[in-house]
């Protein structure tokens, strides 16, 4: 069965250039090969602030949007998340998404695209991995970085030289440790806990 990687589209701020990023990224992905890949745009989830009561790790979800957003999360190896830099950090629209959830991140793998200002994004994505982490993803270290000056010049996202290369470079990296990271969720499935 071949790996799913989605990408995950971390802004949903009216008027954001991170929905021109995430076509080309994609495209780019399904050019690039090795999985199947997905957009996840997070403004067509309506997740709101979570609203949970319980704690994610036991999965008791009380409402059907924690269901639907689990089952997505879950069906995927592997992701990668297309992250803007708002103060120095990623926006909470995505830190909320990830809060939502626990198990079903687990034991995958992702990459980051940053986007933004001068540092191209580089301090949310630095900020994404600490949080990845303890959800147990591991995060790869290649890191396509974008500064919007340069490539909205003209109002419409054109990637400078290098990006594609660089991306195709974190795909490869995904792709192989989301392959690795399956056969680790797979041998835990067979595994019988102690009692």
């Amino acid at each position: 069965m071949p790996l799913r990687i989605a990408l995950i589209l971390g802004s949903t701020r009216p008027g954001r250039r991170g929905d021109q990023i995430a076509a080309w990224a994609l495209e780019a992905a399904r050019a690039h090969g090795g999985a199947d890949y997905e957009l996840i745009d997070l403004a067509d989830h309506g997740l709101g602030n979570l609203d949970e009561p319980g704690n994610p790790n036991l999965q008791q979800y009380q409402h059907d949007h924690t269901r639907a957003w689990g089952s997505l999360i879950a069906s995927f190896d592997g992701y990668v998340f297309l992250v803007p830099e708002y103060n120095h950090s990623y926006p909470g629209a995505l830190k909320n998404a990830l809060d939502y959830v626990y198990r079903e991140w687990n034991d995958k793998a992702a990459g980051i695209i940053s986007y933004g200002g001068w540092v191209a994004g580089a301090r949310a994505a630095e900020a994404l991995r600490l949080v990845l982490a303890e959800l147990q993803v591991a995060t790869v270290r290649a890191q396509p970085t974008i500064s919007t000056h340069p490539s909205f010049t003209t109002g419409t996202f054109s990637p400078q030289e290098g990006l594609n290369t660089a991306v195709g470079d974190m795909l490869d990296q995904v792709i192989a440790w989301s392959g690795a990271l399956r056969r680790v969720r797979q041998a835990k499935t067979q595994t019988p806990k102690a009692a």
